[in-house]
């Protein structure tokens, strides 16, 4: 938006204007990417402390301090004055993100049956691409008010209350409330999510022996984790949001308007390829939904990694024939309209593979004496690898230009290659018989058996 450009980030509009900055370059301003990489080192420190609040005060009410969290910084940045109000309302975002990022994934794999935790949890996937939408879709709208820019940001507190206010309406998870010592209550928690005429007692009974052998090792969750027999969770706790932001997703949609713009689009024709591509990614997790729990998540991941490879090499060999090795030849709509087309292709896959799954896989693979503890690590490592990557992005875009997307590309490659090998099929099995899809692995099974 120009109005926020111009009252913020006035240098961006100068270099705009420049008509000898090439088309990479446009928008290379530290100031810019701090705003944007601000909400993630927030995040990042809000995970952390979210590990213990998760097994102190219960997935809910982590979800609810996330929610209140997050309204209070979208109230703040719909107001600011200056860029400091700017900065610390985002900050404030982070922390709500954080929290929430944490407990959510959780909540989801906690509550739900065996066969269908695949679906319940792309449901956290796909919400955050109706948001994606949304927000694309309300910055189109306003682009052209000098006032649009404070009703873009501030419009985030609907669905801050929204979440806060859904998260009172439902009750903490059966494994929460037991590691919590509240049996009768995750007994009727459980009835809620199993229905009144199933007969509990049984999964109850293993969610109990599950938290008494975690009560009786009483060790430090954050010690535990590093033992030899939790290597495999460790690695895909870290390996696996690493790995989702080397895709190049987080930064493709963030930036996607300037990206757009950067290759021939306008403006408002910027916003509208970003809104397109948000509906691609949001069509494509309805596909991971109904399909997760049936083909399984391997085969997701290796199909979602080929697609996104080929398209990332697509673009990057197209931008390089077309702007010149510079990047100072001006791109045709057509083929600005066919990069269009391949980031689509590109989002596609990544929304029915490494979008869903990889908050899914994290949630579902930890024993309940470090699953907080996991999750707190999974998703601590998702926002610094995205505050290291979102700082650098339109510096990298500036001076590697399309070879920007070949870096994306190699490490798509590398991550699918690690997927074939190392990550073991979870598909429908009960998360206190997580260990044997371990034990069967070639080469899990040195760290796990005996």
């Amino acid at each position: 938006m120009q109005p926020f450009l111009q009252k913020f980030f006035p240098s961006v509009l100068r270099k705009a204007a420049e008509a000898k900055t090439n088309i990479y370059c446009v928008y290379d301003s530290q100031v810019l990417t701090s705003f944007t990489s601000s909400l993630y080192i927030a995040g990042l420190a809000a995970s952390l402390v979210a590990s213990r609040l998760t097994a102190a005060i219960g997935r809910r009410n982590t979800m609810v301090l996330g929610g209140l969290t997050f309204l209070a910084g979208a109230a703040i940045n719909g107001g600011a004055a200056n860029i400091a109000m700017l900065i610390f309302g985002r900050i404030l975002l982070g922390f709500g993100v954080g929290f929430t990022n944490q407990a959510t994934p959780v909540y989801l794999s906690e509550v739900a049956p065996p066969r269908w935790r695949g679906a319940f949890n792309t449901g956290f996937q796909f919400f955050i691409g109706i948001g994606v939408v949304a927000a694309n879709c309300i910055n189109y709208g306003t682009a052209k008010r000098s006032w649009g820019w404070r009703l873009s940001l501030g419009l985030a507190v609907v669905p801050a209350a929204i979440m806060t206010i859904g998260a009172l309406l439902i009750s903490d998870t059966p494994s929460s409330l037991i590691e919590r010592g509240k049996v009768e209550q995750a007994r009727h928690s459980l009835r809620k999510v199993r229905g009144k005429d199933c007969d509990v007692e049984a999964e109850l009974a293993e969610l109990k022996k599950a938290s008494d052998v975690a009560n009786e090792a009483k060790r430090e969750p954050f010690v535990t984790i590093f033992e030899r027999q939790y290597r495999p969770h460790l690695v895909m706790s870290i390996a696996i949001p690493f790995f989702q932001q080397l895709t190049g997703i987080n930064i493709i949609a963030f930036y996607a308007p300037v990206l757009f713009q950067s290759v021939g689009f306008g403006n408002d024709s910027a916003l509208i390829a970003a809104i397109i591509l948000g509906l691609v990614n949001l069509a494509s997790i309805l596909v991971s939904t109904g399909v997760v729990d049936r083909f399984g998540r391997r085969f997701l991941f290796l199909e979602g990694g080929i697609q996104m490879f080929v398209c990332q090499v697509g673009v990057a060999v197209l931008l390089a024939v077309t702007t010149g090795v510079s990047g100072t030849k001006e791109i045709s709509k057509g083929y600005a309209i066919l990069v269009l087309v391949l980031m689509c292709i590109y989002a596609a896959g990544f929304g029915w593979s490494w979008g869903p799954l990889s908050w899914l896989i994290p949630s579902e693979i930890f024993p309940i004496k470090i699953r907080s503890t996991g999750q707190s690590i999974s998703v601590a490592v998702n926002f610094a690898t995205t505050f290291v990557l979102s700082q650098t992005f339109l510096t990298m875009l500036c001076h590697f230009k399309y070879g920007t997307f070949l870096f994306y590309a190699a490490w798509i490659a590398s991550m699918t290659i690690f997927v074939a090998l190392f990550l073991p099929e979870t598909k429908g099995i009960p998360l206190d018989s997580m260990n044997s899809v371990w034990e069967k692995h070639w080469y899990w099974r040195r760290f796990v058996s005996g």
